[in-house]
């Protein structure tokens, strides 16, 4: 008998059909994931068994968990059920924490809630749970609160919350997606471990394929409210019948082919770049302390060369990021562009600031939701002195959508009207508008499908082989690193600890940390897979 039994499950906001006879099991000790690209139905299967939906929302079918049809409990029965006989890991750590409390209170609330025990007792209970999950009390107190944590950190805690009650289920939803690749290593470990050690069912809810690959016994394939396919998966990867599953891990393992280019002169000179924060006293008459976030950083970016810069968070890379665009100064050293320096004096050299744009992760949130396409991608246009008017700007806006692969039309639509990666295309028409001699990627495809993001990567190349980019690409993931650049830089701890030919990095690394960070990266196995070019996004 299953543990858990979705069957003929349909579901409907305010008369929109959600999801359609969508039917799993998920067996006690059982790892299944549940796959798909964004508005495939993934979260609200899960929102379903929890019985969390949405006002309006109607929902028919039947949810079994031990013989119990969770559909027709009333709601005291499932407040009881919640926490205790099924427990959830939310995407974003920050968002499922509460800021005000410790994190020994939260694990220790989760406890007392489902059970008459001391205060004394549950603070003890939390302490072994968050020990389980690695984070020891002796490293780090009950008495820490969320923001003193890191992202992975913060994660731990979630599920030490999710499974401080045994849970017979467990639901991770995207419990890794804004993990770099060591941390995220170590949260699956640790999901796999607590499945298999308390024969705890775990639905796993993820669009990275690798990930499912290397760790679910069985996969299930999403598209638009209906699972397409599902099965064992070492047999549903090598005997996929569904045309959208082969499509979609074609897409996650795609590569693309960046047109040769001769790398000139260097066009971005780093040298013996330090930057410096103030940390708090320790006592009252104390000193401030020093955070050296990036330390003695130097490199070059020729003109015409693709440039990656990896590492784990808080190694430095964002803010390095933000001295090479002349947003923060550094303590030493010197960040110049084609000669010209980022900084003169206290202030941001304008002259330089004009000849650099930047591309950033949320392509939804880097946009006003107020102004149309049009105004949003002339923004660049204040850094000029001359800046075009009329029908002039107008031709540089139609050449930007353009060249994009979005229509001149689209100018007059708002960013709402466009889809995750029309919406990155247009921040990369905003980046190119002025035709800057540097851009820098900062995490610009992170956020996207596996199928948005093969189309952005394919129009990269296409782009540096129609305007010869010179770009700095950052991303934790190392995947599409390895396709997009001719050279990368590794950072750890603020520091470049390895630098060199993309290939020969990747092939060869020399450093540990760079063999750890490899290491950690999931892979999928080698598939015999189609082109993906004709998903849509």
């Amino acid at each position: 008998m299953s543990l858990l039994s979705v069957q003929n499950l349909d579901l409907s906001i305010h008369s929109y059909g959600i999801l359609k006879s969508v039917s799993f099991d998920v067996a006690a000790g059982e790892i299944v994931a549940i796959t798909g690209e964004s508005g495939s139905g993934k979260s609200m299967t899960a929102l379903a068994v929890m019985q969390l939906l949405p006002a309006g929302a109607q929902c028919s079918g039947r949810i079994m968990l031990d013989g119990s049809n969770l559909t027709a409990l009333p709601e005291p029965q499932l407040c009881a059920l919640r926490g205790n006989d099924i427990g959830m890991v939310f995407q974003e750590p920050m968002t499922a924490l509460n800021p005000v409390k410790t994190i020994g209170a939260q694990v220790a609330e989760t406890i007392r809630i489902h059970t008459r025990t001391s205060k004394a007792e549950a603070r003890d209970r939390a302490a072994e749970t968050l020990a389980r999950v690695g984070l020891p009390q002796d490293r780090f107190p009950l008495s820490r609160y969320p923001h003193e944590l890191s992202g992975g950190q913060r994660q731990r805690v979630v599920i030490a919350m999710a499974i401080a009650r045994h849970p017979r289920l467990l639901i991770a939803d995207e419990p890794t997606t804004a993990l770099d690749v060591t941390t995220q290593a170590q949260i699956l470990a640790l999901l796999t471990r607590l499945a298999r050690e308390d024969g705890m069912g775990l639905m796993m809810i993820t669009h990275d394929l690798a990930v499912v690959a290397d760790m679910a016994d069985r996969i299930i394939v999403m598209r638009q409210g209906e699972i397409v396919e599902q099965g064992e998966t070492k047999a549903l990867l090598h005997n996929m019948k569904h045309p959208y599953t082969r499509m979609l891990f074609a897409a996650s393992s795609h590569r693309v082919t960046l047109p040769q280019t001769d790398p000139g002169p260097p066009l971005l000179e780093v040298n013996g770049v330090s930057r410096d924060y103030r940390t708090p006293r320790k006592t009252l008459l104390g000193k401030p302390g020093v955070f050296r976030a990036v330390d003695d950083v130097s490199f070059t970016l020729a003109r015409g060369e693709r440039l990656g810069l990896v590492g784990e968070s808080g190694c430095g890379k964002s803010t390095l990021t933000r001295a090479l665009l002349g947003l923060e100064q550094v303590q030493s050293g010197s960040i110049t562009l084609d000669g010209e320096p980022v900084f003169t004096g206290n202030r941001p050299n304008l002259a330089v600031r004009r000849r650099m744009q930047v591309v950033f992760q949320d392509p939804f949130g880097s946009f006003n939701p107020r102004h149309r396409v049009a105004r949003q991608i002339c923004e660049p246009f204040h850094l000029l002195e001359h800046p075009p008017t009329g029908t002039a700007r107008q031709k540089a806006i139609d050449e930007a959508l353009t060249a994009v692969g979005l229509s001149p039309t689209d100018a007059q639509k708002y960013i709402h009207e466009f889809s995750g990666g029309q919406r990155q295309r247009i921040a990369i028409a905003r980046a190119l508008i002025i035709r800057p001699e540097l851009i820098v990627f900062d995490e610009a495809v992170s956020a996207l499908d596996v199928s948005v993001r093969a189309q952005i990567l394919d129009l990269l190349a296409e782009l540096c082989a129609a305007y010869s980019l010179s770009y700095l690409f950052i991303s934790h993931d190392l995947s599409v690193v390895r396709t997009v650049t001719d050279r990368v830089l590794v950072m750890q701890a603020g520091r470049i600890v390895e630098q060199g030919e993309t290939e020969a990095i990747f092939t060869a690394p020399e450093h540990p940390y760079t063999k750890s960070l490899i290491a950690a990266a999931p892979v999928l196995p080698d598939l015999d897979l189609p082109d993906p070019k004709g998903l849509t996004a």
